[in-house]
């Protein structure tokens, strides 16, 4: 009785397949190379997104996309009445206000010129006193007019003295708090031409242009459509070189670094390129990666274009590979089944490195052994595979 229980607690599992069900390879002795490939798409080397400054409806469109235009050139022009209303409004107002402070300095300088005025008429009035007073002064002294005049004389000539001297201070004084107000008003007057001038060119920018001469792209305006204020409406690529986009498998982010090198194929031959920034953000289980083309050469390419480019990790070395398999998904790379004659038996493994063609294997395999290398998703509780031979 204990001979079956010790058994059944030892009797391998087993189950029976086709052996053209299955993927069986080889375990090489072979040169392994740490690299990816990924996909990478031709982007002009710098260009400029066309955004809009004043939201509003297109009224007019004076390109098309994939254009070449210049720098300052008509692109579409937008309206939005309610904005052109506000800014009528905005200027009327500002208008009005430059004309207050300039008439206010118009007041100011009319009555300077009304103190000059009266100072002038006092200034006569003090030379008539003046006079007046050393002609009399000397027909008293020779007793020709009588001491009542003389004293009414002196008296005239006291009051107009300190009246021109009262005047004078006066006169001063206004002019220098009128300087320091027409300064003032000065001031704000430029104030408010500045905002005009800024309210003006406000008012242009419902007419888009091209911020710099390129190649316009995802521009695809329509008669009526609305766009908001900071929306985009294109792009402006500069054509003077191109980079590499790709979008890559967040599995890689650790191993990929700016300075490496790889290459792609282009019309028969190998270009080098470089990887020159990688932006780690992972969106959708990928990151992105922008590369240069090492040698400055016209290689007339198109914007769109895609190429597969291969990144080396490491150089190449020898050791033992395994090609690549479902088996994978479904093992991590931790067991396999090991064939020998028309059975599998499992065996645990231990792989490195991989590319997108083998495994490194670290334990577990030997040169020339045989392994199944597809999916192992119904063998999980598994330990024989018996292979039937058509």
């Amino acid at each position: 009785m204990g001979y079956f229980i010790f058994s059944a607690l030892t009797k391998k599992r087993s189950l029976n397949v086709k052996q053209a069900e299955i993927s069986i390879k080889t375990v090489e002795n072979d040169f392994f190379e740490d690299f990816i490939l990924f996909q990478a798409k031709v982007t002009p080397l710098n260009s400029m997104l066309v955004n809009v400054i004043e939201g509003g409806a297109v009224q007019e469109i004076f390109v098309e996309n994939g254009d070449m235009v210049n720098k300052g050139q008509p692109l579409v022009r937008l309206y939005n009445p309610n904005t052109e209303l506000t800014y009528m409004q905005q200027e009327t107002s500002l208008i009005e206000q430059v004309n207050n402070l300039n008439k206010a300095k118009l007041d100011l300088r009319n009555q300077e010129l009304n103190l000059a005025k009266d100072l002038i008429a006092i200034e006569h009035d003090f030379l008539e006193a003046e006079n007046k007073y050393n002609l009399n002064k000397k027909l008293f002294e020779k007793d020709i007019i009588a001491r009542n005049e003389w004293e009414i004389t002196q008296e005239n000539y006291r009051f107009q003295k300190e009246r021109m001297s009262i005047i004078k201070q006066s006169v001063t004084k206004e002019k220098q708090a009128n300087l320091i107000q027409i300064g003032q008003l000065n001031q704000s007057i430029g104030i408010m031409n500045q905002s005009l001038t800024i309210l003006r060119k406000n008012k242009n920018n419902f007419l888009i242009t091209a911020p710099l001469s390129g190649r316009l792209s995802s521009f695809e305006p329509i008669l009526g459509k609305t766009f908001t204020q900071g929306s985009s409406i294109g792009t402006i690529d500069v054509m003077q070189g191109y980079k590499l986009m790709a979008d890559v498998d967040e599995f890689y982010l650790n191993r990929v670094a700016e300075g490496q090198k790889g290459s792609v194929d282009f019309n028969g031959k190998t270009v080098e390129v470089q990887i020159t920034k990688v932006i780690p953000e992972i969106k959708n289980g990928r990151f992105i990666v922008e590369l240069n083309f090492v040698k400055k050469e016209n290689l007339e390419l198109n914007q769109g274009l895609s190429f597969g480019v291969r990144i080396n990790l490491s150089e190449k070395a020898k050791t033992l590979v395994l090609s690549k398999g479902s088996f994978y998904q479904d093992t991590s790379g931790k067991w396999i089944f090991v064939v020998n004659g028309n059975k599998a038996e499992r065996r645990n493994i231990k792989l490195g490195r991989e590319n997108p063609l083998y495994y490194e294997v670290l334990e577990g395999l030997q040169e020339g052994e045989k392994v199944i290398t597809s999916t192992y998703k119904d063998y999980a509780e598994v330990q024989i595979l018996n292979i039937e031979v058509p």
